[in-house]
C-alpha cells in the first residue's frame, strides 16, 4: 500500500494530491489502513508489513502518521510493537510516545544495543515522556555482571520477564499468546509492570 502511494508521488503527484479514481492519497491510505484492521473483542490489530524499499518515503510516512494519529483517538491505549531497533520511530510514523519500552535479552550484547536505543531517543524529534528497560527471557536470577551493567544504564529497569517453556511451545505451535492463562509467569510479570505505570 505504501509502495503504491510512493510510486504515485514520485511520478509527479503531490503529497496530498489524488490517486487514480479521484481519491486523495490521505483518504486512500486511511481506507486501506482501516480495511487492514482486524477487530477483536478485547483489542484490534494492524500488522505492518515489510520494510521500506528504495526511495524517499517522507511524504507517505507523513500521511500514514496522520492516519494513525486520527485512529488513535478512538482507543484508550495504542501499542506499537516495532522490530528490533528504532527504525519506525526514526521514520516518525508516530509523534508522541507516552511509554517507550526497550526490550533486551539478558546478554551484554543485547543490553549494549538497548543503551544505544536509549541514547538515540534523545536525538529524535519525538515527544517521549518515559523510557523503560525490560529484560526478557531471563532464567533464574539476573547475574551480578548484568545487574551492574543495568544499574549504569541511562534508562530505568521496569521489570524482568522470565523464560517460560509454555511460551516457547506457543511460539513453536503458532498458538496466540493471548491464550496464556492468568497463572502464566510471563503474564503475571507483564501485568505487574503495566499496573505499575498505567495506574
Amino acid at each position: 500500500m505504501l509502495e503504491q502511494v510512493k510510486t504515485s508521488l514520485t511520478s509527479g503527484g503531490a503529497a496530498m494530491g489524488s490517486m487514480p479514481g479521484g481519491a486523495s492519497k490521505r483518504d486512500y491510505l486511511e481506507y486501506h489502513v482501516r480495511s487492514s484492521l482486524a477487530e477483536g473483542s478485547r483489542f484490534d490489530l494492524i500488522a505492518m508489513g515489510r520494510g521500506e524499499g528504495q526511495g524517499c518515503y517522507c511524504a507517505v510516512n507523513h500521511n500514514l502518521r496522520e492516519v494513525i494519529d486520527g485512529m488513535s483517538k478512538h482507543y484508550a491505549y495504542v501499542v506499537i510493537d516495532n522490530e528490533a531497533g528504532m527504525e519506525h520511530l526514526s521514520r516518525r510514523t508516530t509523534r508522541d510516545v507516552q511509554h517507550l519500552f526497550i526490550v533486551s535479552d539478558p546478554t551484554q550484547r543485547g543490553l549494549v544495543a538497548a543503551q544505544r536505543i536509549a541514547d538515540m531517543r534523545k536525538e529524535l524529534d519525538i515527544n517521549i515522556e518515559n523510557a523503560y528497560l525490560i529484560v526478557n527471557r531471563l532464567r533464574g536470577e539476573m547475574p551480578a555482571e548484568l545487574k551492574t551493567f543495568v544499574e549504569k544504564m541511562d534508562v530505568s529497569l521496569l521489570g524482568v520477564i522470565p523464560a517460560d517453556d509454555d511460551l516457547s511451545a506457543f511460539e513453536f505451535s503458532g498458538k496466540p499468546l493471548v491464550d496464556l492463562g492468568d497463572d502464566s509467569p510471563v503474564y503475571r510479570a507483564v501485568e505487574k509492570m503495566m499496573r505499575g505505570i498505567l495506574k
